[in-house]
């Protein structure tokens, strides 16, 4: 049933990280029912393929521009432990739904908001992208090779990590005070705010004097040749990660370089030719001969696989990571529960409105 059995999310249908957190709360066992427009529910339900991870949660059409629409909403509201949205500030405000009148109608509501730049400052109405907010706060900067331009971490940094998973703390974190004050709260999460506070350790390090500002050059961002990624003999890579000494003594024993006269691990003037030799070595066999090789070791050497490969690894194999369903690659529940675990609300039917809104103790239309 999830550790979330028992909690009712409204989701106003969106884009990016809000109808992932949607996804990861039902994922935890919450009832949630997503409001979109009538025509695109309708069509969802005909089996035409919604938004981006809008499965596995009944989908109502509402349209809120009609006063019908509006009560309809509200009856969902005044029942809900947690609306979420990730509207441009105003949007909800200007629809009669904004946090003050939902808080008016229901005092206990965790009101989560998930934007990319927050509900407030100078950028809060301009339109925008993964990559726009990671770039203000120095989280783009900092990825990407010496000499090249920062590359974009798809949108894995701003939306959903910066976005959807400091959403979700913060849905959890105000029901978990609910309990205490008895009220409900707004949740502000920003993509901007949360991909800086990604930023911690690399912060903590430049401030130190260990993190240069030039890309590249750093031992986390390819700039130690024994934290890289590395082209084997098939063209395919492995990643190399062996920063403590006993995990790259194990890479040098792997790699047959035991004894041979190398510059030290931490002599960054010898990087280059520790760079020039791993590569060398590692060109010598396949992607999946040096992961044979390096199976069972702690040299913190792994294979680089494709998305359709991955499914296939032992490892993501036995925990169910992965899992392929009609076709298709579909993650597994995270992060896993011994007593109440959640499930995964991917590739299956789309479950009935109608019946989770008797659940609510709402009537149907």
């Amino acid at each position: 049933m999830g550790p979330l059995n028992g909690i009712r999310v409204v989701e106003f249908t969106g884009i990016g990280p809000a109808p992932m957190a949607g996804m990861l709360l039902a994922d935890l066992g919450a009832s949630v029912i997503r409001i979109d427009r009538p025509q695109a529910a309708e069509a969802m339900r005909a089996g035409s393929a919604g938004p981006h991870m809008s499965e596995g949660r009944p989908v109502l059409g509402v349209d809120l521009k009609s006063e019908e629409g509006l009560v309809r909403a509200r009856e969902l509201v005044s029942r809900a432990d947690v609306l979420l949205e990730g509207f441009r500030p105003g949007v909800m405000e200007r629809r009669g739904l904004g946090p003050d009148d939902c808080l008016e109608l229901n005092p206990r509501l965790v009101y989560a908001r998930v934007t990319g730049w927050g509900q407030e400052g100078p950028l809060a109405h301009t339109a925008g992208h993964d990559m726009n907010y990671v770039s203000v706060n120095g989280a783009l900067h900092s990825i990407g090779r010496a000499g090249g331009p920062p590359v974009p971490p798809i949108n894995l940094l701003g939306d959903f990590a910066g976005g959807t998973m400091f959403a979700v703390t913060g849905v959890l974190s105000a029901l978990l005070e609910r309990q205490g004050s008895g009220r409900g709260q707004v949740v502000d999460a920003a993509m901007v705010d949360g991909s800086a506070l990604l930023m911690s350790m690399v912060l903590e390090d430049r401030a130190r004097g260990s993190w240069s500002d030039e890309r590249g050059t750093n031992y986390l961002d390819t700039g130690a040749p024994w934290y890289d990624v590395y082209e084997c003999a098939d063209g395919g890579h492995v990643s190399v990660g062996c920063i403590e000494p006993q995990f790259y003594a194990a890479f040098l024993e792997g790699t047959g370089l035991v004894g041979e006269d190398l510059p030290g691990q931490w002599d960054q003037a010898g990087w280059p030719r520790l760079r020039e030799r791993f590569a060398e070595v590692l060109r010598t066999r396949t992607r999946d001969e040096w992961g044979a090789v390096f199976e069972g070791t702690d040299a913190c050497v792994m294979p680089v696989l494709s998305p359709g490969e991955a499914p296939d690894h032992p490892h993501v194999r036995a925990r169910g990571a992965l899992v392929r369903e009609g076709g298709r690659v579909l993650p597994g529940p995270a992060p896993r529960f011994d007593r109440t675990p959640g499930g995964v609300t991917r590739g299956r039917p789309l479950p009935d409105a109608d019946e989770t809104l008797r659940e609510w103790g709402l009537t149907p239309e």
